[in-house]
């Protein structure tokens, strides 16, 4: 019988040395997670220190790590197996993004759909009426069954102006980054450059609008995270969002810094086509929290 060489047929797998990044990352999320449960539970700055702290260890984790990744790419050392890895692994990033959202949009149904009726007195559970008697319910939740404590919002935010303005700029940002994908796969980097810094361009006014609308929420419309459910499900859902937008928007800039240095080309762009996925996804995020908490 002939022997068969089987090593040819094997691409090797690139194995990195022990790195300090994992534990450092760890360390940054508690620390931002303690940071955001002590701010939300005390009245001193303490908890926004902390929250800045682990932000700021999580962003030294961030380049410090991706730079090695960067580093490693261009010593020639993935194969197409580590390739398919790392797609494999931003696939199921996304995912657990996908459901973590679920999540909240959940409680948010829940809430319009079961326990509200409820509490009114209607459905097969509607003996919680006996918790606030005459509570009546309507969404969005304006009177709260406890307004002394939760006092309710005085006004909601109208969907028609700068949230309608914020999902055009989303929606837009989606286009450009896919068409600088295209100029990059066509090898046109001048295209690529323009388009996309103009994602990063929308995405920042995306971020400096809403911002202005939380200001507007707080001091014109009473509408707080102390405001009753309704408050709370409208700033869990668009605050995480605009957390993610903002992350998006860095992972965009470093995309841009990184083309301008030469970085990708038309066959290997990983990097690239990673953070366009990511911002596709925040964008259809957007959609729904669009349709189901602004407009109905």
């Amino acid at each position: 019988m002939a022997s068969h060489d089987t090593t040819s047929t094997h691409e090797e797998y690139y194995v990195p040395a022990q790195s300090k990044w994992p534990i450092v990352g760890s360390i940054g999320l508690l620390t931002s997670v303690f940071g955001a449960g002590t701010l939300m539970n005390s009245s001193g700055e303490s908890g926004l220190f902390i929250l800045l702290a682990g932000a700021l260890i999580i962003t030294w984790m961030f380049f410090g790590w991706f730079g090695n990744v960067i580093t490693e790419s261009h010593q020639g050392l993935y194969s197409a197996q580590m390739d398919r890895s790392f797609r494999m692994g931003m696939g199921w990033f996304i995912f657990s993004e996908v459901m973590f959202f679920a999540a909240f949009f959940g409680a948010l149904f829940y809430v319009r759909t079961f326990a509200g009726p409820w509490l009114s007195g209607e459905g097969d559970k509607g003996i919680s009426n006996m918790l606030w008697e005459g509570f009546q319910y309507s969404w969005p939740l304006m009177a709260n069954p406890d307004p002394a404590l939760f006092p309710g919002p005085e006004e909601t935010i109208s969907p028609w102006q700068l949230p309608l303005i914020n999902t055009i700029l989303l929606i837009t940002s989606s286009v450009t980054v896919t068409f600088a994908h295209h100029a990059l796969r066509a090898g046109k980097r001048g295209a690529l450059k323009n388009w996309l810094l103009l994602t990063v361009v929308l995405a920042v006014v995306f971020l400096s609008l809403q911002i202005a609308e939380y200001v507007h929420a707080y001091q014109d419309l009473g509408l707080t995270l102390n405001s009753g459910i309704y408050g709370a499900t409208f700033f869990m859902l668009t605050g995480f969002h605009g957390a993610h937008v903002f992350m998006g928007t860095l992972i965009l800039t470093v995309m841009l810094v990184r083309v301008h240095k030469g970085h990708f080309t038309p066959e290997n762009h990983f990097g690239f086509e990673a953070a366009s996925w990511y911002w596709h996804f925040v964008d259809v995020v957007w959609v729904g929290l669009f349709i189901f908490v602004y407009i109905f």
